[in-house]
């Protein structure tokens, strides 16, 4: 898996997304995300400041070339248009099933695609309020509580035996994601400089938009379009029971196709499936039903 462990421990703490990190004994890290062709997305962390650098890869590249830095509480740099990060995460996901979209992707990257003014916000807000939720956690057990037999009824109530509380799986409270999603009111746009790789990322979208755009075409989903569309059509998420049993049958077996359509079911998860099944428009089925 290309995340570190150790920044999937930070991941579940609160304060790394929230930029309360200070003196943070973690030495720098670095993660890369391998998108297509020999292009990746790397980033750069470190911890103690809350610093974060992204760069890209490419096929003839040892060594990334910075797309944007992010200083911890600073406005965050428009490196990469929120299409074009939607796009690679698709991408990514597509490719590795332990990176579902929206989710790790999208919330490490975000900082570098603030929202602007030619963006569908509601829909921006939507993918990045689940791709936060995705950020879990594993918690123990809750242990048993109350007395080891049954008390005089005096003693029976909830306040003389109160349960231990129950530890969320979920990193970050409804509040946190509200305000992590909420769109920049200021931000830098980067793709000025003169050092932007802007053709290596040009190369990089175009090659991604083509791998989604040939999806559609391949046998299994093919035979099932019809649903897709009548779902994309609709905006009514119903019938992806249907839309899976119906891939299953075709044969399909690629976890990340069959994961996304699965209860419980992630509506954001499920929209961009469909669009690709469907051979849409990213974020075509996504305004109708979030």
């Amino acid at each position: 898996m290309p995340v570190p462990e150790a920044l999937l421990r930070l991941t579940e703490n609160p304060d790394f997304w929230t930029g309360a990190t200070g003196d943070d004994p973690s030495s720098e890290l670095r993660v890369t995300f391998p998108v297509i062709g020999g292009y990746a997305l790397v980033l750069d962390l470190d911890p103690a400041t809350g610093e974060r650098t992204l760069g890209l890869r490419g096929p003839a590249h040892s060594e990334p070339i910075q797309l944007g830095w992010a200083p911890a509480g600073g406005p965050a740099p428009a490196a990469l248009r929120w299409w074009e990060l939607d796009l690679c995460a698709r991408v990514i996901a597509w490719e590795d099933p332990r990176l579902p979209h929206p989710g790790l992707v999208v919330a490490l990257l975000s900082p570098f695609a603030p929202v602007t003014p030619d963006d569908d916000e509601p829909a921006v807000a939507a993918m990045r309020e689940a791709a936060y939720r995705s950020i879990r956690r594993d918690v123990p057990p809750v242990p048993p509580s109350g007395p080891e037999q049954a008390p005089l009824p005096l003693f029976a109530s909830d306040d003389w035996w109160p349960a231990p509380v129950a530890l969320s799986p979920q990193v970050l409270d409804e509040a946190t994601i509200a305000e992590l999603s909420r769109p920049e009111r200021t931000f830098n746009d980067v793709r000025g400089g003169s050092r932007f790789p802007r053709e290596l990322l040009a190369d990089l979208v175009r090659l991604s938009a083509a791998h989604l755009e040939a999806v559609c075409d391949q046998q299994w989903y093919a035979e099932t379009r019809p649903i897709a569309r009548h779902i994309l059509d609709t905006g009514d998420l119903r019938p992806v029971p249907a839309l899976l049993g119906a891939l299953t049958e075709a044969g399909c077996d690629h976890p990340t196709v069959l994961d996304a359509l699965s209860e419980p079911l992630v509506p954001a998860e499920a929209c961009w499936m469909v669009e690709t099944l469907a051979g849409a428009e990213p974020g075509t089925l996504l305004r109708h039903s979030l």
